[in-house]
């Protein structure tokens, strides 16, 4: 895409974190939301600085969890990541670690274990997790899943970018930040909870596609729209939509998956 000659048009085009904006975005949607979204970041800002105090630690609590769900303020987004994550623990229990990694000799078994993070060339862990939403949205929404079955839809062709990128250049920016707030404190099944919710609150708009292109269209445009913008009131869904989600729940789920890939491999 063109950058556009006028500066402040090119500034108009670019959100606040530099990503350039599509040409078919809604500004004044976006506007409204956020005018809203403003109030809420400055209150949840003043409770945090609380919650901080200056200090670079936090522990796990039940209300740091309610926190994050409710989304981490900018200017504390980066530290809290880190912590966490566990990587501001790790990088302080071995100072300069990265970089003699980088210098030294390359651990096989630890260069596999990065691959096997969906990247691999034959991508089992991203096929993995593509074939787990299929078994829940069976459970879940099997209308939906039953289409899929019908039209002969891989889930691959419909989600796999959502896996891949975690839903960056998929859904506003706002609210991708919000989902990496959470993945980052209560781990992968985030990712399913929102997948589960796109799929669900828009099941009857799915359910409408009567052949395969129309389903494939269907799926891009379920990622778009004042649903997916309101990242507050979206993130909510995402802890009710879907029901009861365990990690032991998905890691049963990966065992059989799993099987299922490297058998059709």
């Amino acid at each position: 895409m063109a950058r556009r000659e006028d500066g402040r048009d090119w500034a108009y085009r670019v959100d606040p974190y530099g990503f350039e904006r599509p040409e078919d975005f809604d500004y004044a949607s976006y506007e409204a939301f956020f005018s809203r979204y403003l109030v809420v970041l400055t209150r949840r800002a003043i409770k945090w600085s609380k919650l901080l105090k200056g200090n670079n630690s936090i522990q796990k609590s039940l209300k740091v969890k309610r926190y994050i769900r409710k989304g981490i303020p900018n200017e504390h987004r980066a530290l809290v990541w880190m912590i966490v994550s566990g990587a501001q623990t790790n990088m302080e229990q071995n100072p300069g670690y990265y970089h003699r990694l980088l210098e030294g000799e390359k651990n096989a078994k630890l260069l596999e274990a990065i691959k096997t993070d969906y990247y691999s060339p034959a991508m089992l862990g991203l096929k993995t997790d593509q074939e787990v939403l299929g078994e829940l949205v069976k459970m879940k929404v099997p209308a939906v899943a039953e289409l899929m079955e019908r039209h002969g839809v891989m889930w691959t062709l419909v989600v796999s970018r959502w896996f891949i990128c975690l839903f960056i250049d998929i859904l506003p920016v706002e609210t991708v930040l919000r989902i990496w707030d959470c993945l980052f404190y209560e781990g992968s099944k985030i990712i399913f909870r929102v997948a589960l919710t796109l799929i669900k609150q828009n099941q009857a708009f799915i359910l409408e596609a009567t052949n395969f292109p129309d389903i494939c269209d269907k799926f891009k445009q379920i990622t778009k729209g004042t649903f997916v913008t309101e990242c507050h009131s979206f993130m909510q869904k995402i802890f009710t939509d879907p029901g009861s989600l365990s990690m032991a729940t998905i890691n049963k789920l990966r065992e059989t998956c799993r099987e299922k890939v490297l058998s059709q491999g």
